[in-house]
């Protein structure tokens, strides 16, 4: 199982980046159920905040609805997660408190967390895997 940080999302969907077509590649292996993945429903709404400032908001609903159905079920935070999340948090200050809290809930379910930033490598205890062309193909089984 792994986790998708918004990163994963907005680069699958996002302009020429070099994490572009690592990204879409993972986002159409989980939608060809070659990979499991999941989010929460605070990562779908990052997403689509972060997507209506560029495209609009009618555009940014309907993918977020999307990767809603895509990633389902959706993880969701409870308030064991916040609390080890703050602790993350508090103890690690290159890691900011939505992705304390995510990375809380990653490791709560077992999962390996995806996302383009670095600081989660700083959190001990977290499998995190950037979304490169290695780190996509190590996840795919494609190495």
């Amino acid at each position: 199982m792994i986790v998708l940080d918004t990163t994963v999302l907005v680069y699958a969907k996002g302009a020429d980046h070099r994490f572009r077509e690592p990204c879409r590649d993972l986002i159409a292996a989980v939608a060809a159920d070659r990979i499991e993945a999941t989010t929460t429903p605070e990562v779908i709404q990052e997403f689509v905040h972060i997507r209506a400032r560029r495209r609009g908001r009618n555009d940014a609903a309907t993918l977020g609805r999307s990767y809603a159905e895509l990633l389902a079920p959706l993880l969701t935070v409870a308030g064991d997660h916040l609390e080890r999340g703050l602790t993350m948090f508090e103890t690690t200050p290159s890691v900011g408190a939505f992705d304390s809290v995510l990375a809380a809930v990653a490791k709560s379910a077992g999962a390996v967390l995806v996302s383009a930033d670095g600081a989660f490598s700083d959190l001990p205890d977290i499998t995190h895997v950037v979304p490169d062309t290695a780190g996509v193909a190590g996840l795919l089984g494609d190495n």
